[in-house]
């Protein structure tokens, strides 16, 4: 069975579901070192501004990274939607990730509070592997990493400082 909806019914169900203050899910893409490239391909694809744009140079690191690594994209934020941004950022096996056609894909949920980034964090890890549990991280945000166990890649996220 398929249910089609009129554009009245969209609105007033998009209209319901912002009322209820519900997490956002986000894609989150992870690249091999040409995450800049691809997000300027997009940029001028969806005719958006990134709202943020940070390398991992500019971020406090007990380790010092070389030129090339510095250099590559740490965070990138792209709104493409009022609802949905598209997110990424370079990995390699410094950080113990290889970046590969299959993992290099994750949802990110961005919640209302550190209670319900918890408690989604709990429920959807429950049976996976924690690759980085719920902390509050340098960036100002409460925030953790799974891939759950369906092999789903998962990010939790609670900016502290709510817009």
């Amino acid at each position: 069975m398929i249910i089609v909806f009129t554009a009245c019914e969209k609105n007033y169900f998009y209209a319901s579901l912002k009322k209820q203050n519900m997490a956002q899910v986000n894609p989150y893409l992870t690249f091999n070192g040409n995450c800049e490239e691809a997000f300027l391909f997009y940029k001028e694809a969806f005719n958006r501004e990134f709202q943020f744009i940070g390398r991992f140079k500019d971020t406090p690191s007990e380790n010092p990274l070389s030129e090339e690594l510095g250099n590559k994209i740490m965070h990138v934020s792209l709104p493409i939607s009022q609802e949905t941004v598209l997110m990424g950022s370079d990995s390699d096996e410094t950080f113990g990730n290889v970046p590969s056609k299959g993992n290099n894909i994750a949802l990110s949920i961005n919640t209302q509070s550190e209670t319900e980034a918890d408690t989604l964090f709990e429920k959807l890890s429950s049976g996976g592997k924690v690759t980085m549990p719920m902390e509050k991280t340098f960036w100002g945000a409460y925030f953790g990493m799974f891939t759950d166990k369906f092999g789903i890649n998962w990010m939790i996220n609670y900016d502290y400082e709510q817009k």
